[in-house]
C-alpha cells in the first residue's frame, strides 16, 4: 500500500454529462487510465442555467471523481478531451480523508499515468 501522509489529502472532482451512457464511459475510463480511484455515477439531475442568453433546463447526470491532488491537471485534460460539453462543469476540492481511505485512493491513482497525455480514442462505453 502506497505511504500516505496523515491527514490524507484527496481530491474531488464533479461535472456533469447529458447522459448516463456518457457518465459511464467517462466513469470507465478515467478509472482504467488510473486517473481517478473511483467515479460515483449519479443520474437523474435537473439543471436550470443560462446559456447563450437564454434560460434552459437540461436532465444530466452528475459525475463525482475521486483523486489525488497531484492528478488534477491530467484529469481535466482527460475530461477536456472527452467531455461532451462546450463549457464543461469542473469543480474541485481537496478534502480530508480517513488515512485507510486515503492510501487506498493513492494504491489506486498510478504515479505514471499523472504525466501521461490522455490515451487516444474515446473512453470505453458503458
Amino acid at each position: 500500500m502506497a505511504l500516505v501522509p496523515s491527514p490524507c489529502r484527496i481530491a474531488s472532482l464533479t461535472t456533469t454529462v447529458p447522459t448516463e451512457a456518457e457518465a459511464q464511459g467517462l466513469a470507465r475510463g478515467l478509472v482504467e487510465a488510473r486517473l481517478a480511484a473511483c467515479v460515483q455515477v449519479e443520474p437523474g439531475l435537473q439543471s436550470h442555467y443560462r446559456w447563450q442568453g437564454r434560460v434552459q433546463a437540461d436532465g444530466e447526470v452528475r459525475l463525482t471523481v475521486k483523486t489525488l491532488p497531484a492528478a488534477r491537471a491530467a484529469v481535466e485534460a482527460f475530461i477536456t478531451r472527452y467531455h461532451p460539453y462546450e463549457l464543461p462543469q469542473l469543480l474541485w476540492q481537496e478534502l480530508e480523508a480517513s488515512s485507510a481511505y486515503g492510501a487506498w485512493v493513492a494504491e489506486n491513482v498510478d504515479a505514471a499515468a499523472l504525466s501521461a497525455p490522455p490515451a487516444g480514442g474515446p473512453p470505453p462505453s458503458a
